[in-house]
């Protein structure tokens, strides 16, 4: 896509001066932001940065401490989302901000259902809406579905659907493809394409550099808190926007030595479940193995099974010989079998605790023999784990909500390296997940690794799956079909297993 020169005109939005505190952490300090329309302006940092407290802003989730909200030139006050709404600001985040067990056309009317003349929902007129507000954007899904039987990309097709029927001016896209397939990804930037043609202003929070360097036409980039410059995308190179973002080249990101795996720590034999099976694997102590293949292939549902939080019609699972049925979490807890699931809001975190109790929660026990809680001891640990990730120490009593998403990542994280359990079993870890703190959590796996833990990585990042890894599994149709070594394998041939196609190349031999 080419990139815009804009006229020295006045900003669709223009954000000058924004602060915002949350105790003693400053999430904003003074920050100016501007987006023109016909521009797709891309908003990039680390976690913690900022961009999601700005966001909030915006989307009036969140009040400011300071500064001041411009549309077309004039202040304006956005105190809650409704006013973001009548001043034509929408953001789709990165957790869908739907209602699955509803219809697509119920969602799409939600909170401006057509009524009748005594008051009745008008279901004809909401489909007739719903179809036409489909048709907005070119997508051709059926309007009476019920959403939560859709893809993730088609229920985010349905969420914007909704925001440009809603005339919006301005849309803020947070990590839109984090969860979307190659083809669902193509759809939305075309969209966006389309969008940005109609003059709709676009801001665009990513951590993939590919897709930055693909759409945008100037990029922002904050850290801790505070605005560290914009530039045009044409002026500048992707290795520019990583040493603002982070302070400090990053190099080698996967770099690891060749590992000496000792002893089998995990094997599982024949698992079979609705979704996945029968699958077969070994990982040793000291040694990392990562799951490739598309989505719908069977990999989450493989790691569910063997942590005992989806069941397993039949097969073994193995923890350093002793057989361990796949039944329940608690037992795979017990057996010293640790998750962190694919999605950290539904799965593993609890927002409104503290960041010391969702680190600590899973040790509870450790801390508290006879019954009698040990929480100075806990909490030595906790910062323990927190400084390992470089998790901000004063952050520790704030609720695990108040933290960006990379973050409360690196919380699961902490709370199963506190834990100390032998095998680790890590569900796309770094998914929206800044450059500089996937540094950090590959540091850890190293780490981890160099300790003797096994370790399973379920990763949709082909490149991160092969450099972070000793093998890689290949998943299709819910079976295991490649054990590749990591040392000689590349992405091609990963694909190759992945689409079946290595097969068809073998049987034309």
């Amino acid at each position: 896509m080419s990139t815009h020169n804009f006229p020295e005109a006045t900003p669709l939005l223009q954000l000058r001066g924004i602060s915002k505190r949350y105790g003693a952490t400053q999430a904003l300090n003074s920050v100016d932001f501007d987006a023109y329309p016909g521009e797709v302006h891309a908003l990039m940092g680390e976690n913690g940065a900022g961009k999601s407290t700005l966001m909030k802003i915006l989307a009036g989730n969140e009040s400011r401490d300071a500064g001041t909200i411009l549309i077309d030139g004039e202040a304006v006050e956005i105190s809650s989302p409704a006013d973001a709404v009548s001043h034509g600001i929408a953001i789709i985040h990165q957790e869908l901000n739907t209602v699955p067990d509803m219809t697509v056309a119920e969602n799409l009317a939600l909170g401006r259902e057509p009524r009748g003349r005594l008051g009745a929902l008008d279901r004809r007129r909401m489909l007739t809406e719903a179809r036409r507000k489909l048709a907005l954007i070119g997508a051709e899904i059926d309007p009476r579905t019920t959403l939560g039987r859709l893809s993730v990309g088609r229920q985010q097709m349905v969420e914007i659907a909704r925001a440009v029927s809603e005339n919006a001016r301005v849309l803020v896209l947070d990590e839109p493809t984090a969860a979307l397939s190659r083809t669902e990804s193509e759809q939305l930037y075309s969209l966006i394409q389309k969008m940005r043609d109609d003059g709709v202003a676009l801001i665009y929070i990513s951590h993939r550099m590919e897709e930055v360097w693909m759409l945008a036409d100037r990029v922002t980039v904050f850290r801790d808190g505070g605005l560290v410059g914009t530039r045009d995308k044409e002026t500048i190179e992707p290795a520019d926007v990583v040493r603002m973002m982070v302070g400090r080249d990053v190099v080698d990101l996967y770099g690891h030595e060749r590992r000496s795996p000792s002893e089998v720590l995990l094997e599982v034999h024949d698992l079979t479940g609705a979704a996945a099976g029968p699958a077969s694997l070994s990982v040793r102590a000291g040694e990392v193995v990562a799951m490739a293949g598309l989505i719908g292939s069977g990999r989450t549902e493989l790691v569910r099974m063997i942590f005992g939080a989806d069941p397993a019609f039949s097969g073994t699972v193995e923890v350093a010989g002793r057989s361990t049925p796949p039944r329940r979490p608690s037992e795979a807890i017990h057996r010293g079998i640790a998750m962190v699931p694919e999605s950290r809001k539904e799965q593993a975190l609890f927002p409104e605790q503290s960041v010391e109790r969702n680190i600590s929660i899973s040790t509870l026990p450790t801390y508290s023999p006879g019954g009698v809680m040990q929480a100075r001891k806990a909490r030595t640990a906790a910062k323990q784990e927190m400084k390992r990730l470089n998790l901000r120490e004063n952050a520790i009593d704030l609720p695990a909500r108040a933290l960006s998403g990379g973050n409360q990542q690196k919380i699961v994280l902490a709370r199963w390296l506190m834990a100390d359990s032998d095998v680790l079993i890590l569900d796309e870890p770094t998914r929206g997940v800044d450059i500089g703190a996937k540094s950090e959590i590959y540091d850890a796996i190293n780490s981890l690794a160099e300790a003797g833990k096994a370790i399973l990585v379920v990763s949709s990042d082909l490149p991160e799956a092969i450099g972070i890894s000793d093998r890689v599994l290949v998943m299709r149709h819910g079976r295991i079909v490649a054990d590749l070594d990591s040392a000689t394998t590349t992405e091609e041939n990963v694909m190759l297993h992945a689409t079946g196609t290595a097969a068809t190349r073998e049987e034309k031999k």
